[in-house]
């Protein structure tokens, strides 16, 4: 049986969902809403769709199997909730809100429903990420730097901090996550960040440059570095341990040993893997193909709000205070 797919927001990165849904060979794109209305018509005719620009009509008016939510991290409103009351099972885009305690309430909801969560968090899903994974299964991780450093956003939301969360919430998350993924679960954030260079820029009120320390719970350290002043895009992280350095660098994962070094290059699409693995989940209900459920996703916000909270005090943010369960 084909699955039926809706989707609530239809621009920016649900284009790329939206293409993975229809070429799966296992689902259908039945409908989207959005409140452009332009934009929902535009995706509907492309995708053989209905279109809505009211999405509780759209949950109520179609048989829906899951629902992509793809909007901006201020408008998500009730939306989760309004989807998995109805059993539908949900995809999340990343950032989850900017609201710890609304996501944790969420998460109680969706938790509470039964039904399969996924997030947008598509690194994971890259093979070098797992065969990164791997390596260090039996391995210390004592030192992990990450960094995203890329240019700005001129979409008018994301330069202002209440609707966007600012660029390490927004963006440099994907890295926070890996860095979890592959340091280990972080117990306290320490962070500095400033607006330096892009005072000029209308309208924002963002940090253009951002520095995160944080504590791993098995005893190691890391660092976040974050901006969006450069003129190119890079985007990784290195992960050092007694004899090794590893390193995810774009598409290439390095392993550096006193005796060897290994190089391999990515051969997969990280968003198509996401998305496979979540419809793969609705077909067969084994829910361990999803690497990243909605509760793993809420931990991984949960630094980067730490690091917005310590950024403006000046105090490092233990994450257990936040009621995150570690």
């Amino acid at each position: 049986m084909t699955l039926r797919i809706g989707f609530i927001g239809v621009g920016g990165i649900a284009q790329a969902h939206l293409k993975n849904v229809k070429e799966s060979g296992i689902a259908d794109v039945v409908a989207v809403s959005d409140i452009n209305e332009q934009a929902a018509t535009s995706s509907a005719e492309k995708y053989g769709s209905v279109a809505y620009t009211d999405s509780i009509k759209m949950l109520d008016s179609e048989k829906l199997d899951a629902v992509f939510v793809c909007v901006p991290p201020f408008a998500h409103g009730t939306i989760e909730e309004d989807v998995v009351k109805r059993g539908i099972h949900i995809f999340v885009e990343k950032p989850l809100g900017l609201d710890l305690s609304i996501v944790q309430a969420k998460a109680d909801v969706i938790r509470q429903s039964g039904v399969i969560s996924g997030t947008g968090y598509c690194l994971r899903y890259w093979d070098i990420a797992q065969e990164a994974k791997a390596y260090l299964a039996e391995k210390q991780v004592a030192l992990v730097d990450g960094y995203y450093c890329t240019s700005f956003v001129p979409t008018p939301w994301w330069r202002v901090m209440e609707k966007s969360g600012g660029q390490l919430v927004e963006q440099t998350t994907h890295i926070v996550d890996l860095l979890r993924y592959l340091g280990g679960e972080v117990t306290s954030v320490q962070a500095f960040m400033s607006l330096v260079a892009a005072k000029d820029i209308e309208n924002l009120d963002i940090y253009d440059v951002g520095t995160v320390n944080v504590a791993f719970k098995d005893g190691g350290v890391g660092h976040v570095r974050t901006t969006f002043l450069q003129p190119d895009h890079r985007s990784g992280l290195e992960v050092m341990g007694n004899g090794f350095r590893l390193t995810v660098d774009g598409g290439t994962l390095t392993i550096v040993e006193k005796e060897k070094t290994i190089i391999k290059k990515s051969k997969v699409d990280f968003y198509k893997e996401q998305d496979l693995a979540f419809l793969q989940a609705l077909e067969t209900g084994d829910r361990s193909l999803i690497l990243v459920p909605y509760d793993e996703a809420l931990k991984t916000l949960a630094v980067t709000l730490a690091a917005n909270e310590s950024a403006q005090t000046g105090e490092t943010v233990q994450l257990l205070n936040l009621g995150v369960h570690l």
